[in-house]
């Protein structure tokens, strides 16, 4: 999909870090913009920041993690707007607690909004982009989705899977005209672990030094819009901790030894 400009794009988790980027990415494109989250009022103000590049940008308020009403919100917006060019399910929440400490709501809940909101919304969306011959989906992942981390057991568990459907549904999807793109990033500068949920269910709310320190979310988001203008399958994005997934493929004795040094 070389040209963005007019395609409707579709992006969950819209109000902060790489969705609130991508928000402004894509309007630069000129992409006619769908955005959903579950805060108004900062959702309002990436929307007033999107409409000074581009001329169309509808809420589509909703708590992803709720999937029985996802069917509707995409009936909506296929009301709105016609047809979606381009889903990206960005919508997720991190982890810091032990298993040995996290109940399994939480590790559920985790599940539900990393894992089967981006299954229900795809499917919801999925008859539209057959119906009209092409589509493209992306799905951001993490690297975490390529090797375990401790303290993240639930997350990487739910990256994994992620990781699984996404690249399955791409070999299905092969013949008619619909592409997927897996993004993986590593540390990325946003409050992702701010909101990250702890054993006791409330946030973390401790910035982590490799989040404070990693790549900024506007740069990771430009990536992310040159891989779907480029029909990328898998792109990993970040700075040297990307090496973590080659070492984990090629020198997997070495990662088990370096993943215990690191906590954050």
């Amino acid at each position: 999909m070389k040209d963005l400009k007019d395609k409707v794009v579709w992006i969950t988790g819209a109000s902060s870090g790489i969705g609130e980027e991508l928000a402004y990415a894509l309007a630069r494109e000129g992409a006619r913009l769908v955005l959903t989250a579950r805060n108004k009022a900062q959702i309002e103000k990436v929307k007033s920041k999107c409409l000074l590049h581009t001329s169309y940008c509808w809420i589509q308020l909703m708590d992803l993690s709720k999937v029985e009403q996802i069917d509707s919100a995409v009936k909506e917006v296929l009301e709105q707007t016609g047809k979606i060019d381009v889903l990206i399910n960005n919508a997720g929440r991190s982890q810091r607690s032990l298993a040995k400490h996290t109940p399994l709501g939480i590790d559920r809940s985790i599940m539900e909004l990393n894992f089967f909101s981006m299954v229900a919304l795809t499917k919801s969306v999925l008859p539209s982009m057959l119906h009209h011959g092409s589509g493209h989906i992306v799905a951001v992942s993490s690297i975490t989705g390529k090797f375990g981390f401790p303290w993240r057991t639930a997350y990487a568990a739910s990256k994994h899977a992620v990781q699984g459907f996404f690249e399955s549904l791409r070999a299905e999807l092969n013949q008619d005209h619909i592409h997927v793109t897996i993004v993986s990033p590593g540390r990325i500068k946003t409050d992702i672990s701010l909101k990250a949920l702890t054993e006791n269910g409330q946030a973390y709310n401790i910035m982590d030094k490799g989040q404070l320190n990693g790549m900024g979310a506007d740069a990771c988001a430009r990536q992310i819009v040159k891989a779907i203008k480029k029909n990328r399958k898998d792109i990993l994005v970040g700075r040297q901790e990307l090496g973590m997934v080659y070492i984990r493929k090629l020198w997997p004795s070495l990662y088990h030894r370096l993943v215990l040094k690191i906590k954050n």
